[in-house]
């Protein structure tokens, strides 16, 4: 995944926690299609299972693009946002969930009055997502990371918060900066200090 470490360390931590991923896929004439799912992480993948002839599987199938949004927008947006790819698996129907996908949702599987069995049978589909990016992404607050972010850009010499405010994006700091890639020459050609 091509993150900043800041960016990185946020999602790893959602991907660990969360019960809920925000999926979004691109449909047949361009417009989004965003749903909730379940979803389990692997260290390297994100696992979610689906009805076959849900309208996130055939929009995966068309495109495999997607994005996914975790956390929690009312603890002032702490979330996490991540660009992927998906692929749709084919093959034998597995009478199984997912490695880890029954011991993290066993309890809300019960609740709806369902085995593990019988749920891996209505929601058969497997999709497999690799996270290509994670964007900086933090709210309105400042997340306890940025402070480890500036330490480490510090001791490289990179960049200092104690260095006079030079223009916008010494302002914004290394994290958001970082995120905001090519703003930089779109700056410059403002006549904008950077």
């Amino acid at each position: 995944m091509d993150t900043t470490d800041l960016a990185a360390a946020r999602v790893r931590r959602f991907l660990e926690t969360e019960p809920v991923i925000w999926l979004s896929t691109i449909r047949a004439d361009g417009a989004p299609h965003l749903v909730p799912t379940w979803f389990v992480w692997d260290g390297e993948t994100i696992d979610i299972v689906s009805k076959p002839g849900a309208v996130k599987v055939r929009n995966l199938r068309a495109d495999p693009r997607a994005m996914l949004a975790l956390g929690d927008a009312e603890a002032d947006f702490d979330v996490g946002l991540l660009e992927a790819t998906a692929e749709v698996v084919d093959g034998p129907v597995s009478p199984s969930l997912p490695p880890g996908f029954d011991a993290k949702y066993a309890a809300r599987i019960r609740a709806l009055d369902l085995t593990p069995a019988q749920f891996a049978r209505t929601y058969s589909q497997r999709i497999r997502i690799v996270p290509v990016k994670a964007l900086a992404w933090h709210g309105r607050t400042t997340p306890r990371s940025v402070v480890s972010a500036a330490r480490r850009v510090a001791a490289t010499g990179n960049a200092s918060l104690t260095e006079p405010n030079r223009g916008p994006l010494v302002r914004l700091g290394e994290p958001l900066a970082l995120g905001l890639g090519g703003l930089r020459s779109s700056l410059l050609g403002r006549g904008l200090a950077v």
